[in-house]
């Protein structure tokens, strides 16, 4: 089992990375990271390839919002929304927290969103997984699903590598982030 953390970019630099949570544009309302890469596992990295590939070549590409995140980030989420449903407890480990989870959108090919059946982060019923599916959010699950992905059932954007919660918790890893180019 391979659970070294890897920058997105050295395996993709099209796959477009914008950390919601490394600015103020997120639920909390100010930046929780004092990062602004993408880390997440080797086999995640691999399978997000593919997918950006195959959105390729139908016009498209990735955009991640958020990967691996750090435990200490993990429980300020769960200070602030404690429903399970949408924040893991800090204590049982969260899924983003072993590298194993995305959250991702689909862009066109200069980077804009395409129209999803919430904005990122809507802690409601909307954001369910069927609650109100669009093309362009089949093509997205379609596409994780294929590549090694499930979704979490409360968001359209999150997806697991099947296996996730055979990883980890990993610790933030400072070191690597030192040594990006």
């Amino acid at each position: 089992m391979n659970i070294n953390l890897v920058n997105i970019a050295d395996f993709d630099q099209r796959i477009v990375v914008d950390l919601i949570y490394a600015t103020e544009n997120n639920f909390t309302g100010r930046a929780v990271y004092d990062f602004n890469i993408c880390l997440v596992l080797e086999p995640v990295a691999k399978a997000l390839v593919k997918v950006q590939k195959e959105l390729e070549n139908q016009g498209f590409g990735l955009k991640i919002w958020d990967g691996y995140r750090p435990p200490s980030v993990q429980e300020i989420f769960w200070n602030i929304v404690q429903d399970e449903r949408y924040v893991a407890p800090p204590w049982k480990g969260g899924r983003h927290t072993r590298g194993t989870a995305v959250d991702v959108t689909i862009v066109d090919l200069e980077g804009n969103e395409l129209a999803m059946p919430t904005p990122f982060d809507e802690f409601s019923e909307r954001a369910h997984r069927g609650y109100d599916s669009n093309i362009t959010n089949q093509l997205l699950e379609g596409l994780m699903v294929k590549y090694g992905f499930v979704g979490l059932p409360t968001e359209w954007w999150h997806f697991d590598l099947i296996g996730w919660e055979s990883y980890p918790v990993l610790p933030f890893p400072k070191d690597l982030l030192y040594n990006i180019k």
